[in-house]
């Protein structure tokens, strides 16, 4: 499509994050102008676990990112899983489809690793800018974005205004945009807490990410079981990122106090990771994770929503690297397609074909996530999954798989095959 006088980009994508990153490489690397509007300054910080499964290296492979360990990249053999008296290791499996590694990297440095890739590949950045509202016309279609930035020293800036045929909400999960234009988050919908800090560990090396399903206010035969479940994933630079995290089936986050709960955590940890209060890197904080796509439609009027902004985060174990990463490759494909249409109409029924895809994508499995997440909830079924469930061999490759989504989509062995049926008869979240 040619740009009118009035339009500075082919597509504007507001936030650069993975999501956002992901978007405007791939809109890049097919010719299209695209703009970046970022509120930050990089680096900067993002709450996260920093663990990548073997999905997310998939999505970093196929948008060819250097890995390289010697600039914080840490790859990982496998899940460490602790509770019930268990202690097991599942490694990622070989497939067809993922490699057999996830990696760890801070998000401090992988956001801006993401995005500098994307400029590399010839999307233009503009940071310290937060957008404030769509520009839309007449019809309601959104057109662009207005945006303020910031001045060096940190007071309010200019107004300015960017224009283009589409617009890409990559900005989280407040999606701004998306709920100015009348997309509200859905109420039946998994939302998680997640809080982590970081620690200076000798362990910092160890090559399983760890995940603990029981964590206990005291010594385990003495003391209460708290809620939730923690994890910790060695970093390779020195550090390893320590955090917990709870779910609830409805958007209605659970009321708990967390940082008490961490620190119980912390005081009974083992002795070996050495997470004591001098070996702590920065404060505890927190984040919420919107889940199970619970922000629809992913389309509207020259609007397209990936990442947190449409609620791509798994509520089987809180990822959403992965997903950001794949929305933005298939905003990409779609928004490609769409502008190559000779006609208005054409170009919208070709934009309708984004939702669909992510449906057909992930709608099935988060579906199944949102059962598991109701089961969950209650402290005596995971108290029972745990003791009676983790020294099983072949059940827990199941769950390994489910949990973390490495199941193969089309073909595979028999496990493969049994999930991908599941995900595909059960309704699309």
């Amino acid at each position: 499509m040619v740009l009118h006088a009035s339009e500075d980009a082919d597509v504007i994508v507001v936030g650069a994050g993975p999501a956002g990153s992901s978007a405007a490489h791939y809109l890049a690397t097919l010719g299209r102008r695209v703009i970046v509007l970022e509120k930050a300054t990089f680096p900067r910080d993002k709450v996260c676990g920093d663990g990548l499964t073997p999905g997310a290296v998939r999505e970093l492979l196929l948008m060819g990112m250097d890995m390289d360990p010697a600039d914080g990249w840490m790859r990982n053999r496998g899940l460490r899983v602790v509770g019930g008296g268990h202690t097991i290791h599942l490694p990622w499996p070989e497939s067809e489809t993922y490699p057999n590694y996830g990696m760890a990297k801070a998000r401090m440095g992988l956001d801006e690793s993401l995005i500098r890739h994307a400029v590399a590949s010839g999307a233009t950045l503009i940071e310290n800018t937060t957008v404030t509202e769509p520009i839309q016309m007449r019809s309601g279609r959104v057109c662009g974005v207005r945006a303020r930035t910031k001045n060096p020293d940190g007071t309010r800036g200019d107004v300015a205004e960017y224009r283009a045929p589409i617009v890409i909400d990559a900005g989280g999960v407040s999606a701004r945009l998306a709920t100015s234009v009348g997309i509200e988050k859905r109420d039946d919908r998994p939302m998680g807490v997640a809080v982590r800090t970081y620690f200076k560990t000798p362990r910092h090396d160890d090559e399983w990410m760890e995940s603990q399903l029981e964590l206990w206010e005291g010594e385990r035969e003495n003391s209460a079981l708290l809620p939730g479940y923690g994890w910790i994933f060695a970093l390779g630079d020195g550090t390893a990122n320590v955090g917990l995290g709870s779910v609830s089936s409805t958007a209605k986050a659970t009321r708990l106090d967390y940082r008490t709960i961490f620190r119980a955590w912390m005081r009974n940890a083992p002795a070996s990771w050495e997470f004591t209060e001098e070996n702590q890197v920065g404060p505890l904080r927190s984040a919420a994770l919107p889940m199970a796509y619970n922000r629809k439609p992913l389309y509207r009027q020259g609007l397209l929503l990936i990442g947190d902004a449409g609620g791509m985060v798994s509520p089987f174990n809180g990822e959403g690297i992965t997903y950001a990463l794949k929305a933005g490759r298939i905003a990409a494909e779609v928004i490609h397609q769409a502008l190559a249409r000779t006609s208005h109409y054409g170009e919208e029924k070709a934009l309708r074909a984004y939702p669909k895809a992510m449906a057909a994508e992930h709608g099935g499995y988060f579906t199944l996530g949102r059962a598991f997440v109701r089961l969950i909830e209650h402290p005596e079924v995971m108290r029972v999954c745990t003791k009676y469930g983790l020294d099983r061999p072949l059940l827990m490759k199941f769950v390994h798989k489910l949990l973390s989504d490495g199941y193969e989509h089309r073909g595979g062995d028999v496990t493969d095959r049994f999930i991908a049926t599941l995900s595909t008869i059960v309704p699309q979240a």
